[in-house]
This record gives structure tokens, C-alpha cells and sequence, in this order.
């Protein structure tokens, strides 16, 4: 049975979501702050998060971030209506999904049963894999890499969406960084314009245009410790776009 754990100020939604999840078979539980957030993840047993981006004590955004650093536990955004900008930060901070309030109770099912089939033990789907395609084998990996990509000493994990340093350690990726780095794997030493981009790392849940891809290649590059004036992996090309330079062992 899916348990859910809905993060909400507002006790009547919170009540309303939780009562229709549990008709249909799901577990709920609720969390009115920050802090009981925390005290239930701390019991265990926690399938998907639904967040609300307005806390008493607290940011969604910032929490999504914290809860993505410790955890692959699947988060679906609840934002208000109209309100974009939220939404891109809370994808590039990892969350997976949003709905936009007032939501419908069945979009909502649906999209709690899609991001549960995508996580168990697997990872959202791949660049170019059709997004809800009945009967569509995850992707763990773009077409002709292993489960582990390696380039200058890096590792590229695609199954738990991590880089993985030359020192071991190892850096989790959020959805739209996960799907930047996939594209340039599939597109070694290829110029991409950011419009390229954008249509290569497009889900469902994504809401990408240039200037978000030009956010995840800071990221991506902060992440491999790149120098600004002399990339070593990921250039940009004036006027046109950015090349992946790195070599992948295949």
C-alpha cells in the first residue's frame, strides 16, 4: 500500500487530499509545518511527499532541496495557481512533479501512481522516452552506455541519478540536471542550442526554457568543479549553444 505524506498548512486541504487518497486505497499522513514534516519522515515508511511551497515554519523550496540531499523518496510540489517561477525552482531543486492549487483529487492519484511506477527502484524515464507510454520500459541509461559512464576521472550513475566524484563521492542530480547530462551523453562533442536543450530535458513535470537550461549547466558545471574561463567538460559556444567535450567509456 502507498503511503503518502501530505505537507500542508491548510487543514482543511490537508484533510480533503487525505480523505480522497484513503478512498482510493492509499495511506495518508499529515503534516502541518516543517517540523512535524520531519518528525514523520523520522518514523519511517514514507512512500511520496506532497509539499506545499508556503510553510509556517518553513520553505517548501528549501525543504524539497534539504529532503533530495538525504533521500530519493519521489516529491510532488503543491503550488499556487499561476505561479511559474515557484515551480521551476522547485523542479531544479529536485522535486518531481507539481500540481498547481485548486488541483482535481484524480489528477492528483494519477500523478502520485505514475511517479511510484517511475520510482521503484528505477528512475524517471529517460531523454526521449514517451512520458506515460502503456507498457514502456524505464530507461536507466541513454542508448549505448552502461549503468556507470565514466569521463575525466568521473562518474556518471545513471540508475541512482548521482555524479559520482574522482574522490568517491557522490552528488545527486535533480530531474532537469539528470536530463541535461543524458542529453550531452547521447550528443558527445555536439554543439546543442539551448531551444535543443530545452526539447531534449522537456517531461511532463518540467516546465524548462533557455534561461532554466542555462541555470542547470551552472549547477551541472559547479558539480564537476569546472572553471568558468576554461571548462573542461562542458563548453559554451558563442552564439550557438554548449558542446560536451568530455570522452565517455562506453
Amino acid at each position: 500500500m502507498i503511503t503518502c505524506l501530505i505537507v500542508d498548512d491548510d487543514p482543511a486541504l490537508r484533510e480533503l487530499v487525505g480523505d480522497h487518497l484513503t478512498r482510493y486505497g492509499l495511506t495518508a499522513r499529515l503534516a502541518d509545518s516543517a517540523a512535524a514534516m520531519r518528525r514523520e519522515l523520522a518514523r519511517g515508511g514514507i512512500d511520496i511527499v506532497l509539499l506545499d511551497l508556503m510553510l509556517p515554519d518553513g520553505d517548501g523550496i528549501e525543504l524539497c532541496r534539504d529532503l533530495r540531499m538525504h533521500s530519493k523518496l519521489p516529491v510532488i510540489m503543491l503550488t499556487a495557481q499561476g505561479d511559474p517561477i515557484s515551480r521551476v525552482l522547485g523542479l531544479e531543486m529536485g522535486a518531481d512533479d507539481y500540481v498547481a492549487k485548486p488541483f482535481e483529487p484524480r489528477e492528483l492519484l494519477a500523478r502520485i501512481h505514475a511517479l511510484i511506477r517511475r520510482s521503484s527502484g528505477t528512475l524517471a524515464p529517460g531523454v526521449g522516452e514517451p512520458a506515460g507510454e502503456a507498457g514502456a520500459a524505464p530507461r536507466f541509461a541513454p542508448p549505448g552506455l552502461s549503468a556507470r559512464a565514466e569521463f575525466g576521472g568521473w562518474q556518471i550513475d545513471w540508475r541512482n541519478r548521482m555524479l559520482v566524484s574522482p574522490e568517491g563521492t557522490g552528488l545527486s542530480l535533480s530531474n532537469v540536471e539528470y536530463r541535461l547530462l543524458a542529453a550531452f551523453a547521447e550528443h558527445p562533442g555536439e554543439v546543442l542550442s539551448r531551444g535543443q536543450l530545452v526539447e531534449m530535458t522537456r517531461s511532463a513535470a518540467s516546465e524548462n526554457n533557455e534561461r532554466s537550461i542555462d541555470l542547470a549547466v551552472s549547477r551541472l558545471r559547479a558539480k564537476l568543479r569546472e572553471s568558468l574561463e576554461n571548462p573542461h567538460f562542458i563548453r559554451t559556444v558563442r552564439g550557438r549553444g554548449y558542446q560536451f567535450t568530455a570522452e565517455l567509456a562506453r
